[in-house]
C-alpha cells in the first residue's frame, strides 16, 4: 500500500460540487421554498438559518426573472440585503462552479420583481461593477460569513447584483 489517499481531491470548482444530483436537490428545495414562501407572505422561508446564518437568520426574497430561452416568468428565493432603496444579491450558488440561472437571466433582461414578504416591487438588475462589488463583498461576508467559503471553493467571480426601483408604481417610487 502507497499510503496515498484514495479519494480525489477536493477544492476549488470540485466537479462534484456541480453534479446534476446536486443541481436537482437545490432545484427542488428552492421549488419548495418559493410555494411556502408564497402562499405564507414570507413567514415560511423567509429566512435561512443554516450555516454561519444559525444564530442570526438572513432574510430571504423571491427573485422573479424572465426566462432568456423561454421568455418565462422564474422565480427563487434568494438571500437578500437592503442597501437603502436597492436590494443586493449574492449568484453564488452555493460556490457552485457554474452562475445560477437567476443570474444569467438577468443579464439578458434586467427587469425584474423583488418580493419581500407579501411587497413586490418592480426594480432593475445590474451586476455591481469591480469597484462597487469590492466595497460591497466585506459587507455581504459580515452579514453572511459563508459566501467566503463560496468564494474560495470556486475560480468564478462571484456576482454581485444591485437592484433598484424603476420607478413603477408597484416599487412605491415615482419617476
Amino acid at each position: 500500500m502507497s499510503g496515498a489517499d484514495p479519494r480525489p481531491e477536493t477544492g476549488v470548482d470540485d466537479p462534484r460540487r456541480g453534479a446534476p444530483w446536486v443541481v436537482g436537490v437545490i432545484k427542488v428545495m428552492s421549488r419548495v421554498n418559493t410555494w411556502a414562501y408564497r402562499v405564507s407572505g414570507g413567514r415560511l422561508g423567509g429566512s435561512w438559518r443554516v450555516g454561519s446564518a444559525l444564530r442570526t437568520p438572513v432574510p430571504v426574497c423571491l427573485l422573479t426573472t424572465t426566462g432568456r430561452r423561454s421568455g418565462e416568468p422564474r422565480t427563487v428565493p434568494l438571500l437578500h440585503f437592503p442597501d437603502g432603496d436597492r436590494v443586493l444579491l449574492v449568484a453564488s450558488q452555493g460556490g457552485l462552479p457554474k452562475h445560477p440561472q437567476w443570474y444569467l437571466n438577468v443579464l439578458a433582461d434586467p427587469a425584474v420583481t423583488v418580493q419581500v414578504g407579501r411587497r413586490r416591487r418592480s426594480m432593475t438588475a445590474r451586476e455591481a461593477t469591480p469597484a462597487e462589488r469590492a466595497e460591497l463583498w466585506p459587507r455581504l461576508v459580515e452579514r453572511y460569513a459563508d459566501f467566503a467559503e463560496y468564494q474560495a471553493n470556486t475560480s468564478r467571480v462571484i456576482p454581485v447584483v444591485i437592484c433598484e426601483p424603476t420607478g413603477d408604481p408597484q416599487s412605491g417610487r415615482s419617476g
